[in-house]
């Protein structure tokens, strides 16, 4: 089943451009360049472990995620890679329906998140966080809050300060209009003063009748937008296809 959305960005152009530092560093290539215009797309499945637990009271699932950004108009470097971000995931999910303000609570997640992009040296990036997620539900609008904690991962540290930029929590919403799905995510901007944080908008929107693809388009700005720049700006707008959305 679909976690998250999966989608193609068939391009997406950073304004603030890409920071080529850590790529110079790992190749010893002063030369190393990374174009502003790249792809973007996001795979993301999960599946259930166990289900109807303690008279339908709850269920376990699994879940991965790979979101990669693809430098594919980038024929001074061979077309790389830049970036790409694992992250798999188990929770037990909690349906206990209820209801406060017109809103209904149908999901309550406690769950391990682990995310890294695979690398190792200059460019190694990972982090591991124990989360909980509280979902709330009113017509065609759809609501999360998903605070989180992060976990020691051992003596090596590839990003200490990983927090400052990501923070501890997220907050999410998406409407659905007919066919069109318009969501937004707000992450870290209270709590870093709106100085390192992250918002991120999308709209999904009908191609002429097709049932199973969509139209998408995203704006991201802010920090975290892939592990490899947590700590860059990043302020990128693009447009594709989706194959599913938040809802």
């Amino acid at each position: 089943m679909a976690h998250k959305p999966n989608y193609l960005l068939f391009g997406a152009y950073n304004s603030s451009s890409y920071n080529a530092d850590p790529f110079k560093e790992e190749f010893k290539d002063p030369t190393y360049t990374l174009d502003d215009v790249e792809a973007k797309f996001q795979l993301s499945i999960k599946f259930p472990l166990l289900v109807n637990l303690a008279n339908d009271t709850f269920d376990i699932y699994a879940a991965y995620t790979n979101r990669s950004f693809w430098q594919v108009y980038n024929d001074n470097e061979s077309a790389p890679f830049r970036e790409t971000n694992h992250e798999p995931e188990v929770w037990v999910q909690f349906h206990p329906d209820w209801e406060f303000f017109g809103f209904t609570n149908g999901e309550n997640v406690f769950g391990a998140v682990h995310q890294s992009n695979g690398r190792d040296g200059n460019l190694s990036r990972s982090w591991n966080r124990v989360y909980a997620q509280l979902t709330v539900e009113r017509g065609d609008l759809v609501m999360s809050f998903k605070p989180w904690y992060r976990v020691d991962s051992g003596s090596v540290d590839d990003n200490p300060d990983i927090t400052d930029f990501l923070g501890h929590y997220e907050l999410r919403a998406s409407y659905k209009l007919g066919e069109h799905v318009i969501s937004a995510m707000s992450r870290n901007n209270l709590e870093s003063g709106f100085s390192t944080g992250a918002v991120e908008l999308s709209w999904s929107f009908p191609l002429w009748g097709w049932p199973y693809l969509k139209g998408y388009m995203q704006y991201f700005t802010g920090y975290g937008e892939s592990l490899i720049d947590y700590d860059q700006y990043v302020n990128s707008i693009g447009i594709g296809v989706s194959l599913t959305d938040w809802q």
